[in-house]
């Protein structure tokens, strides 16, 4: 039964692609180093907290790591840059594939109510309970690609440009690597003038619904596509509502959930 969950919830094909990226363990020769554990079953533990959103202490002993080990092992790896790296590979694995479409990219922004810690804010809309505001841009099929956490009061515009220029560079089916869609899609809370011209003058297509003449609606199908991506973001219970003091915190867990919903299209083509 245990064998089953670890294997559902992080298959043979995802732990392919995560083992090479994990920072090498280093023992020390003198007593008191930290024991070598496995680092799958560390690695499975971590995905368990961000699918259930269980709190560390309440891990289940059945994956054979205990929650402070699990806890410690995910802030070291967030703090190698584990969970972006990863991002990329399989986003890597995609664009070889040809499955990244790259004919425009969109952009959204969602908020959570966080219990405390950096990047965390009044939220406006929630009474001006503290929270937390999740910012994605995906592809034009809604694959996310970039992603950032601010607190809740901070404006979606503010995202724009580090979401826009958080693009990795990312493998083709042939020829170099590609990092910069053709045109890109957002609400009118998106729009001004600097967003204009900083567009144009990196070859970009604004597609930005204008306030006060355009609705938001307009861009239909290409909104639909960036809420489905956010809605699968959401369907991982850690990211509903934050517990994590550290922001840097969130954020790994928001690259995992992205690394996760982007393996499921990936897995589809492989079987």
């Amino acid at each position: 039964m245990a064998v089953d969950l670890s294997r559902r919830l992080v298959p043979d094909g995802l732990w392919e692609l995560a083992a090479p990226l994990l920072p090498r363990f280093k023992s020390r020769p003198q007593v008191g180093g930290t024991t070598p554990v496995d680092e799958r079953a560390v690695f499975t533990a971590v995905v368990y907290v961000l699918t259930s959103g269980c709190a560390w202490r309440h891990l289940p002993p059945t994956f054979g790591v205990s929650p402070a080990i699990a806890h410690r092992r995910f802030t070291v790896w967030t703090e190698s840059g584990l969970w972006r790296r990863l991002h990329r590979a399989v986003l890597d694995e995609l664009g070889a594939r040809g499955e990244l479409d790259w004919t425009s990219a969109i952009t959204d922004a969602a908020s959570v109510r966080a219990k405390r810690g950096s990047l965390t804010g009044p939220n406006p809309v929630d009474r001006g309970k503290n929270g937390s505001k999740l910012h994605v841009l995906s592809e034009a099929q809604g694959i996310p690609l970039a992603l950032a956490v601010s607190g809740a009061n901070v404006h979606d515009s503010q995202a724009f440009k580090p979401l826009i220029l958080g693009i990795p560079a990312i493998r083709s089916r042939r020829g170099p690597r590609r990092r910069r869609p053709v045109k890109i899609r957002a609400d009118k809370a998106y729009y001004s003038a600097d967003h204009l011209a900083w567009l144009r003058t990196r070859g970009l297509v604004a597609r930005i619904a204008r306030p006060g003449i355009e609705s938001g609606e307009r861009l239909g199908r290409h909104r639909r596509k960036i809420e489905r991506s956010i809605a699968w973001l959401f369907g991982y219970r850690r990211l509903t509502v934050r517990y994590e003091r550290k922001g840097s915190h969130f954020l790994a867990f928001l690259g995992l959930a992205a690394t996760l919903a982007c393996y499921k299209k990936l897995a589809k083509l492989t079987t």
